[in-house]
């Protein structure tokens, strides 16, 4: 493992791994068929028919010199890396399964672990509110070069789901502690009578707040299956593996070469004064998923992707 910074001045930290560190895309592929060896060179050789080349944040024809992205446009589709040698193709570095998402939030980037050998990358994201977020980084090949720290971007979030399933609604905790119970009665008091808003001065109105009785305050119940939470992989290079449990907000079906697929979109994250973080996650069509439902909560093993197209987006 080496740790460098880009010639560049402002590039983000690199941290670079050989590809006997780095997973690589087998399991991946396992999301969508146990039959591998097959399926997946059909696949590549049919996605050629319909293949493009995505510019990410760089203008057209300014790829890098040493490789060549091809992708498609569908929900899911396939990306695949390509070496060059005299602007010609030479041999398949990495191909995967990517997922197109209308969603994301702006973030900077913080480092990027690369293996260079496979033009693999996962980026080490931090979101304005602080939050620290790990994504395989679909565009890495076309955007390598343009990255700068300290420079907002408006990174779209998607990912393959390993499974899905409906939130265990039983899963409770229960808070005893009256300073606790105080601190969330007061809390949720001073939001109702603000109509749904945070205050300002929330803090300072919860150390002034009284209960209507003398009486204890009653234990709080809190239900771990309706919470969104996002946890990533501790790995170095594969922490773009990810548990997470969210509401779901959209659902809708799609295709990815003959096998049906559904589209989840879930906010994974949401916290007060924060911006809800809403990930598109796909998940191969079966009985299990198909009976989840709008508004419902779920948990899911995910592998988390990122595709950074533009700067940050204006409000």
């Amino acid at each position: 493992m080496t740790m460098t910074k880009n010639n560049q001045g402002t590039a983000p930290t690199k941290i670079r791994l050989s590809a006997e560190k780095c997973a690589g895309h087998a399991d991946h592929w396992l999301i969508l068929t146990e039959n591998t060896a097959e399926d997946v060179p059909n696949w590549l050789q049919q996605m050629i028919e319909n293949a493009v080349i995505p510019t990410g944040l760089q203008t057209k024809n300014n790829q890098q010199p040493d490789y060549l992205l091809i992708a498609e446009n569908g929900d899911a589709h396939i990306n695949q890396v390509l070496s060059l040698k005299d602007g010609k193709p030479q041999e398949l570095l990495t191909a995967f399964p990517a997922v197109n998402s209308p969603y994301g939030t702006n973030c900077v980037i913080e480092r990027v672990v690369i293996c260079e050998e496979t033009a693999d990358a996962v980026l080490r994201l931090r979101s304005k509110d602080g939050t620290i977020l790990y994504a395989y980084d679909q565009l890495y090949t076309v955007n390598n070069n343009a990255y700068e720290q300290n420079v907002s971007y408006f990174v779209n979030f998607s990912a393959w789901a390993y499974n899905i399933t409906s939130s265990k609604q039983d899963e409770v905790i229960l808070v005893d502690d009256q300073q606790a119970i105080r601190y969330h009665r007061a809390f949720n008091d001073i939001v109702a009578a603000n109509n749904g808003e945070v205050p300002t001065d929330i803090q300072e109105q919860i150390q002034n707040w009284e209960p209507d009785t003398d009486e204890p305050l009653a234990p709080v119940e809190i239900n771990l299956g309706n919470m969104c939470a996002y946890l990533f992989g501790d790995t170095l290079g594969q922490e773009d593996e990810a548990w997470c449990q969210g509401q779901v907000l959209g659902k809708q079906n799609s295709k990815f070469y003959g096998k049906d697929i559904i589209l989840f979109d879930v906010v994974i994250l949401r916290e007060p004064d924060a911006d809800p973080l809403v990930v598109r996650i796909a998940a191969i069509s079966n009985e299990q998923n198909q009976a989840i439902k709008v508004q419902d909560y779920i948990q899911a093993n995910i592998w988390l992707q990122a595709a950074i197209y533009a700067q940050t987006q204006s409000d």
